[in-house]
């Protein structure tokens, strides 16, 4: 593996369902890249293909009714698309580890939140017994967990949302993964949670070296935590480039959109009380994105050939991307 090869490499990834309508493309030709050490922000709303791309990076999509149709998904230049099973258990919890959106219902109620930790450690490093318990001791205070030798011995439902989300990410960097993806690490979770889960990533990230993968529909997160930033829209990447600059100048008519929707801090009361802007419509259902622009239903500057032609990634400025027929020549 080159020196200045990407950690890992996501290239054309399809993924399909079939439904009682017929083949849906839940992710068509997603494609990304995320270096050592970086934060790769996801973002889009709700049924654009966020949490399935980070499902399909784990080989974790339901079979049937669904499928990996096509594509490349390479960590450390390893195609994972072509490891077997056996492989993957090494992968999962070990290289690549997630957090998944609601620490309540992934953690299992009827184990110590300390058994739930060691498991992997079990799993991939060969601990057990009082080594496994003081790594996993060592784990907890590191993600600001107080009296962990108290709290190692309890269950789910005896703490709160903001201390199961930190046993979430014990857990998800027990191994000292290479890659951790977050999947709305602060869903439900109050401001002043969010900015300590936040703060606690950036430290285990400085510490450890790990690259983060952050899914969010939060854009407030994007501008805080992100390097670079992939923005998706009915399974598809619709822009892709560095958090400044896609916050500053997006390029596509969707992005500004989101980021229109943010509230303005600060100013006079009248401008305080000016309605909130937003996208008109709804995430079309996916059986219905067969042709063109998948946002073109919703953009308020579409042109003719945005509902039968799929536009390319057009590049904007230098390492930023959009698709959108706006950035054609011949628009």
């Amino acid at each position: 593996m080159a020196a200045d090869a990407p950690l890992l490499d996501v290239e054309g990834l399809r993924v399909e369902f079939r439904t009682t309508r017929g083949t849906a493309n839940v992710l068509s030709d997603v494609g990304f890249s995320l270096n050592r050490g970086e934060t790769l922000g996801i973002v889009g709303e709700s049924g654009c293909g966020k949490s399935m791309t980070a499902l399909a990076v784990l080989r974790l999509i339901p079979s049937p009714p669904g499928r990996i149709s096509g594509g490349r998904i390479r960590l450390r230049g390893e195609d994972l698309l072509r490891a077997s099973e056996a492989r993957m258990r090494e992968v999962r919890g070990n290289e690549i580890s997630m957090i998944f959106q609601e620490p309540m219902t992934s953690l299992n109620p009827v184990f110590t939140v300390g058994d739930q930790i060691s498991e992997s450690l079990r799993l991939h490093g060969g601990l057990r017994g009082a080594r496994a318990r003081a790594r996993v001791l060592d784990m907890l205070r590191a993600v600001g967990i107080p009296a962990a030798e108290r709290r190692i011995d309890q269950y789910p439902h005896q703490m709160s949302g903001g201390m199961r989300q930190r046993v979430m990410i014990a857990m998800a960097l027990a191994c000292r993964p290479a890659v951790l993806i977050a999947d709305e690490p602060t869903t439900a979770l109050d401001v002043t949670v969010q900015a300590q889960i936040f703060d606690l990533l950036r430290e285990l990230q400085a510490s450890q070296g790990t690259a983060i993968v952050l899914i969010t529909h939060d854009m407030g997160a994007i501008s805080e935590m992100a390097d670079r930033v992939v923005v998706m829209y009915g399974g598809r990447v619709v822009e892709e480039g560095s958090a400044e600059a896609i916050l500053a100048r997006p390029g596509h008519p969707y992005t500004q959109g989101l980021i229109a929707c943010l509230p303005a801090l600060g100013g006079d009361v009248p401008e305080a009380r000016t309605p909130l802007a937003e996208i008109p419509g709804v995430v079309p259902p996916l059986w219905e994105l067969q042709h063109g622009c998948p946002f073109a239903q919703r953009c308020s500057r579409a042109l003719p050939r945005c509902a039968s032609e799929m536009p390319p990634a057009f590049e904007t400025a230098p390492a930023h991307r959009a698709a959108c027929w706006l950035h054609s020549d011949q628009a």
